[in-house]
């Protein structure tokens, strides 16, 4: 008879403690009348187009001369790209061609960039901004860069968007931002500058150059600038160097954003003639107009 008066008490001990660990749905730390914070909503894009198909055949033919007129096997292989190596293809991906002609060799680089923001409080697109932003400043197109210059912070003569970053100097935003046939140029040019010695990236001819490099050119539409209708925000740098000891070359580059994605477009064109200036308008309205392509393909 002893027995059962124990097991109704362990039984009244039981219930007890169900009762007190408050499995009604609630946290184990959560504090009454205390909201839980909502975390930032996620970028549009969660994975990457694939760069080397990002560009059709016909967009290729058309910024890469010469290729048409090789062998079927090697016109394959030009067209085909070269991948950029990536240690994760959801979050940067990148492609490189390259075509050489009787008068001049052209490059073309395209790189994706899926920006992760990793502060719940803070959006991809929030963070994708503040990435661009950085590109856009390294390109020496904010506020603040147009203020340094025009406070006299370049040396007098001298052009800002003409002298090379070596990789010693820039900053890790600014060589990403000219990754690709643009760092690569910038590195291998004269580090003193273009008022160095005679040997300098301007004009061979006697002709001026504006901040672009565009020779004797007075043109304000060809000068690096901000874009407007492409993306979410975008701008344009046009920079004109020396790749070897006389031959120059000149790299366009248009960046834009759209939404969680930053694009980059660069297309170089070196002319196997010393004393030929690359043309600013041409390649700028082609880079352009790839990247208003590249713009629809992200929008599909």
């Amino acid at each position: 008879m002893a027995y059962v008066p124990g097991t109704a008490l362990l039984a009244a001990l039981v219930v007890g403690c169900s009762a007190g660990t408050g499995t009604g749905g609630s946290a184990p730390d959560s504090k009454p009348g205390e909201a839980t914070a909502t975390a930032a909503a996620p970028g549009k894009y969660r994975t990457l187009l694939d760069p080397c198909r990002a560009v059709a055949p016909s967009a290729l033919k058309d910024l890469l001369p010469g290729t048409a007129d090789l062998p079927e096997d090697q016109q394959k292989k030009v067209y085909g790209g070269t991948a950029s190596v990536t240690y994760d293809t959801d979050r940067r991906v990148g492609c490189r061609w390259k075509s050489e002609a009787s008068d001049s060799s052209r490059t073309l680089f395209v790189d994706f960039e899926r920006v992760v923001s990793y502060d719940p409080s803070v959006s991809d697109d929030d963070r994708a901004r503040e990435v661009y932003t950085k590109k856009e400043a390294a390109a020496g197109l904010t506020a603040d860069a147009n203020t340094d210059a025009a406070t006299g912070a370049a040396t007098p003569g001298s052009s800002k968007k003409q002298t090379p970053l070596s990789s010693d100097s820039a900053s890790p935003s600014a060589s990403h931002a000219l990754s690709g046939p643009a760092a690569e140029d910038k590195n291998a040019d004269n580090p003193e500058g273009d008022n160095a010695d005679s040997n300098n990236s301007g004009p061979t001819d006697g002709s001026t150059a504006d901040s672009s490099g565009n020779p004797g050119s007075s043109d304000a539409s060809l000068v690096p600038r901000t874009l407007d209708g492409l993306g979410d925000s975008a701008f344009l740098d046009d920079l004109l160097t020396r790749a070897g000891s006389t031959t120059q070359n000149r790299t366009v580059s248009v960046v834009f954003r759209t939404s969680n994605v930053i694009v980059t477009v660069q297309y170089t064109a070196q002319p196997t003639v010393s004393t030929v200036v690359p043309d600013s308008k041409e390649l700028q309205e082609k880079a352009q107009s790839l990247a208003r392509k590249l713009v629809e393909k992200f929008s599909e």
